[in-house]
């Protein structure tokens, strides 16, 4: 039995990307799609004493087809501000001394080219803190299929999978009955019913990026999450 997710990478994502990632025997970072402006790909949320803001990656959309891969960062100074940031607005939040250095150095020496490097620099890191030891790979390294169910029917086959598990909002256009006479089962991922934990800033907010867990509830951000079983 083998149970994949494939996903878009996203710039440091909230918990629920993550649970995905410790779902999963391996995970997929599916980065040979279209580059989206104004998404999740370059960018994410934090609370601030001014209420949410977006920390985004400054990058060069050089063609409407461009793949998240092939997209390139346009200012590589934006970590050195990215890390200010987040120093200025969890500078009084329970772990942030905790895990200052570690971030601190993750931001600092992240001066690769590509996004999805820079994205996928981040997803490791934070996976090692939160104890996942998910193997994530790249579309990159497989052969793909024509459209858009088939693709993945097609990595799912790739990878041996016996189980995709995909996010919700592809509800609206996976062709389960392809992943059924395939003999690969389909789960859908279920955010709903997540606790609250100690936040700064109220009012509460679950749709921010996953260092906001970090820095307030330290080692103990994985009992916030999902209750993962393989």
């Amino acid at each position: 039995m083998k149970k994949i997710a494939i996903l878009q990478s996203n710039y440091i994502p909230w918990k629920g990307y993550f649970d995905i990632i410790r779902s999963v025997d391996e995970f997929v970072l599916y980065d040979d799609m279209q580059y989206t402006k104004n998404d999740w790909r370059n960018r994410n949320k934090i609370k601030t004493r001014d209420g949410l803001a977006w920390l985004t990656i400054p990058v060069r959309v050089e063609s409407l087809a461009q793949t998240i891969r092939k997209t390139r960062i346009s200012n590589p100074l934006w970590h050195k501000q990215h890390w200010k940031t987040l120093a200025q607005n969890y500078a009084k939040a329970a772990h942030f001394k905790e895990y200052k250095d570690f971030f601190e150095e993750l931001y600092l020496t992240a001066t690769e080219e590509y996004l999805s490097e820079i994205n996928r620099r981040f997803l490791v890191a934070i996976n090692g803190l939160l104890g996942v030891t998910t193997a994530i790979r790249c579309s990159s390294e497989f052969t793909l299929a024509p459209g858009k169910s088939e693709r993945l029917l097609d990595l799912c086959r790739q990878l041996g999978a016996t189980t995709y598990l995909s996010g919700p909002a592809a509800g609206d256009y996976l062709d389960v009955s392809i992943f059924t006479a395939a003999g690969i089962g389909v789960e859908w991922m279920d955010y709903s019913g997540y606790p609250e934990y100690t936040q700064l800033f109220p009012p509460f907010e679950h749709g921010v990026s996953i260092v906001d867990l970090l820095f307030n509830e330290g080692k103990n951000a994985i009992n916030f999450m999902k209750r993962v079983e393989r």
